[in-house]
């Protein structure tokens, strides 16, 4: 068996997946180091048949070109897709990237094998630059100290980037897999502390950089993916962590919100009857002593 797959979920942007599909086919050692390809169209109103063509006249990597008869959303999607494959290793990436460094397979079997405070490495989240400009993506980045950690080349942290990381396979067996309650947004959050709890780390490494054409101005966040990142954020806190960082995470991710919608005050009194019912209907399983000593290790920020 070859150690590393790729998963990608499509959203409506075939000439993106062409570029990347063509991107991943050049990448060194491509067809010695891949076991397989999953690309899974979530429902895209769009033709992928530019992609398909391209799969067909390049049998060397092994693609799969799943079509998905629903809207699967982020964790879904990725439960999905990783039925489909067997590679000890899985690379996820945004279908709006391309991967910069040409050496990017042989640099990842190298960096999960660094030494990371006596446990294995689960996830290397990679470096995110901006596809038109060359600046780090802030918000692709697996830390909230950007200051501090910008210009280390490899640490270990918290959490990682959803749309640009490779994660252990034998993860989730131990773990399980994506939250399914979780359309959009902090499913990576809930996994990493499930990981560090099954005594894993995280860790970052600048020797896989991916350039996402996402524009530095951002995307518009609609109110209902507000709404999803608020309740999910607060959904996190209450099962891992102490009772005093749901409460800080739901106050202070309110505040986002009005921040980010222009002073929706509709949709945030719906938010807060949301985050009121979690005590209630979520079940807490607190992370370890020595979960939460990894946490202050790695500087985690956790109030929100």
């Amino acid at each position: 068996m070859k150690p590393l797959s790729f998963v990608i979920i499509t959203y409506n942007r075939p000439a993106d997946m062409l570029e990347l599909a063509r991107n991943i086919s050049a990448l060194d050692k491509a067809a010695d180091l891949l076991e397989e390809v999953i690309i899974v169209n979530n429902a895209s109103v769009h033709s992928y048949s530019a992609v398909r063509e391209f799969i067909r006249k390049t049998p060397e990597i092994p693609f799969k070109f799943i079509d998905s008869h629903e809207n699967l959303g982020v964790a879904r999607g990725r439960n999905f897709a990783l039925q489909q494959g067997r590679a000890p290793f899985v690379i996820m990436l945004d279908d709006d990237a391309v991967l910069q460094n040409h050496d990017a397979l042989s640099n990842l079997i190298v960096e999960f094998s660094k030494p990371a405070q006596g446990r294995p490495v689960a996830i290397i989240s990679f470096k995110v630059l901006y596809f038109d400009t060359m600046q780090m993506q802030v918000n692709a980045f697996p830390h909230k100290d950007f200051k501090t950690y910008r210009d280390k080349d490899f640490f270990l942290t918290y959490y990682y980037a959803g749309g640009a990381h490779a994660i252990r396979r034998e993860v989730f067996d131990r773990t399980g897999n994506y939250p399914i309650d979780f359309f959009y947004g902090m499913e990576e959050y809930d996994l990493s502390y499930r990981i560090l709890d099954h005594g894993f780390a995280i860790a970052y490494s600048d020797k896989v950089v991916m350039l996402h054409k996402e524009s530095p101005l951002g995307r518009n966040t609609k109110k209902e993916k507000m709404a999803m990142l608020w309740i999910n954020k607060s959904k996190v806190a209450w099962r891992y962590l102490p009772a005093i960082y749901f409460w800080s995470t739901a106050i202070l991710w309110s505040f986002e919100y009005l921040q980010k919608t222009g002073f929706d005050f509709g949709g945030w009194f719906r938010g807060w009857k949301h985050v009121l019912h979690i005590p209630s209907t979520e079940k807490r399983i607190t992370v370890s002593k020595s979960t939460q000593e990894y946490l202050s290790t790695v500087d985690a920020r956790l109030w929100y």
